[in-house]
């Protein structure tokens, strides 16, 4: 009889145990880090250039657009490819089945989100946003990085930023 209190006991121990576990593993995945946070808003910084570029390419002025973003692109390289990293670890830590191919639905899901304010509107999207690839251009990386580490009330990232 002991003995079964003992295992019933443990039994219940180790689902606790996991429960637990689940639960600290789907809040950690219910936000960002500090890094995953900047991360993602790295990206979205980086997506916006890209359709801006692209966008803006046949208006007035626009010619040389699309190779600033590819200036940026490489100046930064490091920097975005350690986003991309960082947010592909976020999604596989947090048991996501096919990490990468989420992270270029994320990527994508960016690029479409800038694109939809372009739509009706070139004229005054590229009024208002080519300035931006400049700007950009101009950042070494410690102003970028605080530039990403921004909250975006218009623009929010796919996982809010963990509070501790």
């Amino acid at each position: 009889m002991a003995r079964r209190k003992i295992y019933t006991f443990l039994a219940i121990g180790a689902v606790v145990l996991g429960l637990s576990s689940s639960m600290a593993q789907a809040q950690s995945s219910a936000c960002y880090s500090a890094a995953e946070f900047e991360a993602e808003q790295g990206l979205r910084i980086h997506s916006e250039l890209m359709v801006i570029g692209l966008t803006c390419l046949k208006m007035p002025g626009g010619t040389g657009l699309y190779s600033k973003y590819q200036s940026f692109t490489n100046k930064h390289q490091t920097l975005i490819a350690g986003y991309e990293n960082t947010l592909i670890r976020h999604l596989r830590a947090n048991g996501v089945a096919h990490p990468e191919k989420e992270f270029h639905t994320l990527r994508t899901g960016l690029a479409n989100r800038i694109s939809q304010l372009a739509i009706g509107n070139v004229v005054g999207f590229c009024n208002a946003f080519t300035p931006r690839l400049d700007a950009a251009l101009a950042m070494d990386q410690v102003k970028l990085r605080r530039w990403a580490q921004q909250v975006w009330r218009d623009a929010p990232t796919s996982r809010p930023l963990c509070q501790r």
